[in-house]
């Protein structure tokens, strides 16, 4: 992981087994990168900082420390809110991250965007000098979950010891996890058209008002039906259908329409310094506590979350 040529992406997975074997490999990989003077930040679940913080001592104030809980409650916004983030600040030079986006926690429901997560990293960074490390607790996780890393990971790290991936292939995975959205029976749908964008927002937020949710949530939902009902009219044939309900103590919102997204990296790419438009869907990432999207020729579906 040191011996990178500049202008070279290296995206590694770390399977840890213990508290120990995890702060043995997170403490000198962070202090390898501080003395090569590469900016490093640390996004991990809350209760792994603690133990890198401690272990740093003084250096931690020199590395950015994000609880991933909360950086990273929804995968979609990794990119762009950490990681992208992070590495435009420092465009000169290479940049050294340690981004933990899956633990026990994650829902069933949660872990495909994680998954697309990790695989959409190696496309984002491309050609990028930056060094990526992301630790999966290998007795905790699922074998199904284990196996996903070795095929959205060109570089493992196992047993204190570094291989190439024979598995890698994150398209694959990306593919995999463009899974069909069913809605809820009991979702309340509202379709529209270009006259009826207002009506759709104005539907939206009286429907989640009286199933919960108020204040700033309130607010993110119905920036987040304004964005995706405009690009349905924009870009996506026209017209579509919003639909919502509650489900598991949370909101869910979904627009369909015809249209069909072809770019992966769409909602997780930085627009470009003065570029007009584009920001719909990260947006969306940005307010939500899950984006789950499904495209395909004859149409796509945008599904997002937002606890009550």
């Amino acid at each position: 992981m040191t011996a990178a040529a500049d202008g070279k992406f290296l995206h590694a997975a770390l399977f840890y087994r213990s508290e120990r074997d995890y702060t043995d490999h997170m403490l000198p990989f962070v202090r390898e990168g501080l003395a090569l003077g590469e900016p490093v930040a640390v996004a991990v679940p809350g209760p792994r900082l603690e133990p890198i913080r401690a272990g740093l001592g003084t250096d931690a104030e020199d590395v950015l420390l994000l609880d991933m809980t909360d950086a990273g409650r929804n995968p979609g916004r990794i990119i762009p809110g950490v990681l992208r983030a992070f590495a435009d600040a420092h465009p000169h030079g290479r940049v050294r991250i340690v981004g933990e986006p899956v633990w026990a926690g994650r829902s069933p429901v949660e872990y495909p965007a994680c998954a697309q997560h990790e695989a959409l990293i190696n496309a984002s960074f491309e050609g990028r000098a930056a060094t990526i490390l992301c630790p999966y607790d290998a007795n905790g996780l699922d074998a199904d979950v284990l196996a996903d890393a070795r095929i959205t990971h060109p570089t493992l790290i196992d047993d204190g010891r570094e291989r190439a991936s024979e598995a890698y292939d994150w398209r694959s995975v990306v593919d995999r996890y463009n899974e069909v959205l069913v809605p809820s029976p009991d979702a309340a749908s509202f379709s529209f058209g270009s006259a009826e964008l207002p009506d759709a927002r104005h539907f939206a937020v009286g429907l989640v008002a009286r199933l919960g949710l108020g204040g700033q949530r309130l607010q993110d939902t119905e920036l987040a039906v304004a964005e995706l009902t405009t690009n349905s009219v924009v870009h996506g044939g026209g017209q579509g259908t919003l639909r919502i309900w509650a489900e598991a103590g949370q909101v869910v919102c979904e627009v369909s329409d015809g249209g069909r997204l072809t770019d992966p990296l769409a909602g997780r790419r930085p627009p470009a310094r003065g570029q007009i438009g584009g920001r719909g869907l990260m947006l969306v990432h940005y307010v939500a506590d899950l984006v789950r999207l499904h495209t395909a020729p004859d149409g796509t579906t945008v599904r997002f979350y937002i606890g009550l």
